[in-house]
Formats: C-alpha cells, sequence, structure tokens
C-alpha cells in the first residue's frame, strides 16, 4: 500500500513538473510573439508616416449601397491620420409626410452607420499599449491556425469587456496576415465583426488594405479600403 501511495506521489510530482515546463514554455512563446508583433506594428506605424493614400468607405444595408465616400488620408504631426473628403455620393432627399418619415429614419441609421464607421478607429491600426495591457492584464493566448505558416494572437477585452482582437501572423517573419475582431456597439447582444486583410508595399510596409464591418442587427455592411499609397515630402 506504501509504495503504490508513493509512486502515485511521483506520478503527481513528475505531471506538475511537466505541466509547469510547458505552461512556462508556451507563456515564454506568447512573450515572444507579442514583442515581435508590437515591433512589427511600430515599424509600419513609422513607415506609414511618409505616405499618403485613398481610403474608400462604402456603407450597404441589405446588400444595397447607401453611401460611398472618398478620402485623402496620411498620418498628421500628433499622430494621428488625418483625412480629407474628395467625393461622396449624393443624398436624395424625400418630400411630405412620408418623406418626413423617411429621412427620420435615414438620420437614424446615419448615426448608426457613423457610429459602426468610428469602431473601425478603436482597432484599426491596433494600439500597442492596449496589446500590452491586455498581456499584462492575463489576456492573451497564443494558438496555431495553420502550424509553421500561420499562428493567431488573441487579445481578450480589448477595448471594451467581451471583445475580442485575434491577430493572425507569420510566425518566421513576423509579417501581419490578417485580423478579426469581436466586438458590440453600446450593447454586447449588437454584435458587431470587422475582418480586416493586411498588404504590403514594395518597401515592405504594412498597411491595412480592407476593413469590412459587419452588423447582423441593422443588416449593415460598412467596407473600407485603402489603395494609392504614395510618399510624399
Amino acid at each position: 500500500m506504501k509504495v503504490m501511495l508513493m509512486c502515485k506521489r511521483i506520478v503527481i510530482a513528475l505531471m506538475t513538473v511537466c505541466l509547469s515546463g510547458t505552461l512556462g514554455a508556451q507563456s515564454e512563446t506568447l512573450q515572444t510573439h507579442v514583442a515581435a508583433l508590437k515591433e512589427s506594428l511600430t515599424q509600419s506605424r513609422e513607415q506609414l508616416k511618409r505616405y499618403e493614400w485613398v481610403e474608400t468607405t462604402v456603407v450597404l444595408q441589405n446588400g444595397e449601397e447607401k453611401s460611398t465616400k472618398q478620402y485623402r488620408a496620411h498620418y498628421g504631426a500628433d499622430g494621428t491620420v488625418q483625412k480629407t473628403l474628395i467625393e461622396a455620393s449624393p443624398e436624395k432627399k424625400q418630400r411630405g409626410l412620408r418623406g418626413h418619415i423617411i429621412e427620420k429614419k435615414k438620420e437614424e441609421l446615419t448615426d448608426y452607420m457613423q457610429r459602426a464607421v468610428d469602431l473601425v478607429k478603436l482597432y484599426v491600426p491596433p494600439s500597442l499599449e492596449k496589446i500590452q495591457a491586455v498581456k499584462d492584464a492575463g489576456n492573451a493566448s497564443l494558438s496555431a491556425v495553420e502550424p509553421g505558416r500561420r499562428i493567431r494572437l488573441n487579445f481578450r477585452n480589448y477595448q471594451m469587456p467581451g471583445d475580442m482582437l485575434a491577430i493572425d501572423v507569420d510566425p518566421k517573419s513576423h509579417r501581419l496576415l490578417g485580423a478579426t475582431v469581436y466586438t458590440y456597439l453600446d450593447d454586447p447582444k449588437d454584435a458587431v465583426e470587422l475582418v480586416i486583410q493586411f498588404g504590403w508595399l514594395p518597401d515592405g510596409t504594412t498597411y491595412p488594405a480592407s476593413v469590412n464591418v459587419n452588423a447582423q442587427a441593422k443588416k449593415l455592411t460598412v467596407q473600407v479600403t485603402n489603395a494609392d499609397y504614395r510618399k510624399v515630402g
């Protein structure tokens, strides 16, 4: 009996050591990839300050285009993206009582659309400070999507309670491949999903080539594309 009890204790001790070693290795790997991600984001942000580009925002409801706007964009001296409107689709005005009701609903939808568009700014580009804060809070995790080719860094409670920013990275080059955000407007029931695809300029600069925002509650889709990059100065 004593021998069996001793054997069990030895097995438990070995399992504890192995588990501790595995968790330690996972923690070290997570830390390494988060550090590489932050370095990649910092480098791209600095390189993008040398460029200007065209941002096109298209809003659709039930698949029907509601508005299209084009901006000339660049980074300002304060480090934020500055935009100048180039072109916007014309708005049709309705008349009469029915027209008033339609206009009222349109105003409500326009407000909702604007908040959905503004939501993009909270996640794109990802904030180095928020990424570090999420990691320090123990809300970051690592998963293999395609072993050796694509890993996913998950950041829970990134901007607001219950949201998630998931960034896909090439584990060898640390190049950003894509990202998905699961978030909401006002209430968690008002779920919004952002799907981000990254592109690369000839000098290796990474940029958000497209951002698709899907708000199921209003059957609303916002498509943001960034293109025509050119160096300034």
